[in-house]
């Protein structure tokens, strides 16, 4: 278990882009390498390790191995794409769901584990550190917050996975085993809610924009619940979230009036986003800080665009060049071409190139249809001293409000809040109301959440994923969950999941 045999932390603290945390937040003097046993003394300090604790929620859109480009290969709605069926070799396998324990990419493991070390040695040094006692509670709040995230993270994708709450040391960490998914997401759920009393329901302006609140707690409270079968619990955490469908709620969250909102990249912290991965080109990352604590560019928005884009004639798109991954499926398209959030979601790129008004150079599995959502145009390119394409801004969500709402939804299962809540989503898109039914919700999550990461998970939490990625090689049983990488194997006790050798 390769991140979690470090003797030192090492908390990189130069305008970090991380998860639920503003650019003035994390604008601290950088420290370097620090030893553990010596460090973590004072408030100043521990907001430091703090920001280290948050960057691993980077993972969710940094980096060539995110995990929105990776759950998105997996579903039904999306190809790999790229140059060829060997680009990007993760993508192609989950894609086909042929993932080994070699072509898995060890950072889905390790990222996370990388955070929950970091949490786990300032949660131990908090107690004694100098600070007043509600700083030193709000601090241990967010990061048992970002723990739970971790360790959610953690059991989706791996299941059994080990439950690791103190720092370990040289003499432990070969002994460490495998829990009981069930004792996971007890874990995850006891954090949540020792969190959720001490964090603040509102953070005030830019300062600690994006910094996690009571709110955000809870709404990832409510998706745990939900994907633990605790459906009773889940509802009754979302409607503290949810409020009244479609008024503002209790913190000041509410539905964006305008669903193609959403993806404007300076819309960043609006009304709608609970828990949000804060992205930045101020950074001016290059490639050899790439992917390291000192990236804080949107990758996915790199892998989205099409390859060798030109734009020819007036009236295409303005796009910059990208690699070409995440190609959307003609099933989803015609799922919804019908849909009022259709422009906004899917850039048909067919027309544009049929009237030689652009050209770019098809990707693996081509359609001609790209995630909107994420494709940056020509005005998004950053215009700092960085590589251009390694400095996208755009933050990502980890859950919004409509996702909230659709979850309660589901979690009650019918009667008029739940359906109350599924018209406020389809209201906002101009949709009229359908009768609540579980096949009713789940065919708005897929058009509302398409490309965000949220289908494969959901197809795997309603049982559906064998029959819906039938025709992707899918094999029940086994694909629900991914093999863990050979080298966390090796010289510990940990086993490999069933159906993987």
């Amino acid at each position: 278990m390769k991140t979690i045999k470090y003797k030192y932390l090492f908390i990189a603290l130069a305008i970090i882009s991380f998860g639920s945390c503003s650019e003035e937040f994390v604008d601290i003097e950088p420290k370097g390498l620090f030893l553990s046993e010596n460090y973590y003394s004072n408030e100043k300090q521990c907001t430091a390790a703090l920001v280290g604790v948050y960057d691993a929620i980077r993972k969710n859109s940094a980096g060539f191995e995110n995990i929105i480009s990776m759950m998105n290969a997996g579903s039904d709605d999306f190809y790999a794409g790229g140059g060829d069926a060997k680009d990007g070799q993760q993508l192609q396998d989950f894609s086909t769901h042929s993932l080994t324990s070699i072509s898995i990419p060890g950072s889905f493991w390790n990222d996370h584990y990388q955070g929950v070390f970091r949490a786990n040695v300032l949660l131990s040094k908090l107690p004694e550190a100098d600070m007043s006692d509600a700083v030193r509670s709000r601090i241990a709040a967010e990061t048992k917050t970002l723990r739970a995230i971790y360790y959610f993270n953690l059991v989706r994708m791996f299941k059994n996975v080990p439950l690791i709450l103190v720092p370990l040391t040289t003499q432990t960490m070969y002994d460490v085993e495998q829990a009981a998914p069930e004792a996971v997401y007890a874990q995850i759920e006891k954090d949540l809610t020792e969190a959720i009393a001490a964090l603040p329901a509102t953070v005030p302006g830019l300062t600690d924009a994006g910094r996690l609140t009571k709110g955000g707690a809870q709404a990832l409270l409510g998706k745990v619940y939900l994907f633990d079968g605790k459906k009773a619990e889940a509802a009754a955490v979302l409607a503290q979230v949810n409020g009244t469908p479609g008024a503002t709620n209790q913190y000041g969250n509410k539905l964006l009036a305008n669903f193609s909102d959403l993806w404007v990249h300076a819309n960043k912290f609006n009304t709608e986003s609970l828990i949000e991965v804060c992205h930045s080109a101020a950074g001016n990352t290059i490639w050899e800080s790439y992917s390291s604590s000192r990236d804080e560019g949107n990758t996915l928005n790199l892998m989205i665009g099409p390859r060798d884009y030109k734009k020819d004639k007036v009236g295409a798109p303005d796009l910059p060049p990208g690699w070409g991954f995440n190609i959307i499926t003609q099933d989803l398209y015609d799922a919804m071409k019908n849909d009022p959030r259709l422009e906004a979601t899917i850039l048909d790129l067919n027309p544009h190139v049929a009237s030689k008004a652009a050209t770019y150079t098809p990707s693996y599995q081509n359609t001609g249809y790209f995630l909107s959502k994420y494709v940056p145009r020509t005005t998004d390119v950053s215009t700092g001293a960085g590589e251009k394409v390694l400095n996208y801004r755009q933050n990502t969500y980890i859950i919004r409000l409509a996702d909230t709402y659709l979850m309660e939804a589901e979690a009650l299962g019918s009667g008029a809040r739940a359906q109350a809540l599924l018209d406020a989503v389809r209201s906002r898109v101009g949709l009229s109301s359908v009768p609540v039914t579980l096949q009713a919700i789940k065919k708005e999550r897929r058009m509302e959440f398409a490309g965000e990461g949220l289908r494969f998970f959901d197809l795997v939490r309603w049982g559906d994923a064998a029959t819906v990625l039938s025709n992707r090689g899918f094999n029940a049983g086994v694909d629900e969950i991914f093999p863990i990488p050979t080298r966390e194997l090796q010289g510990t006790k940990l086993k490999q999941n069933p159906g993987y050798n």
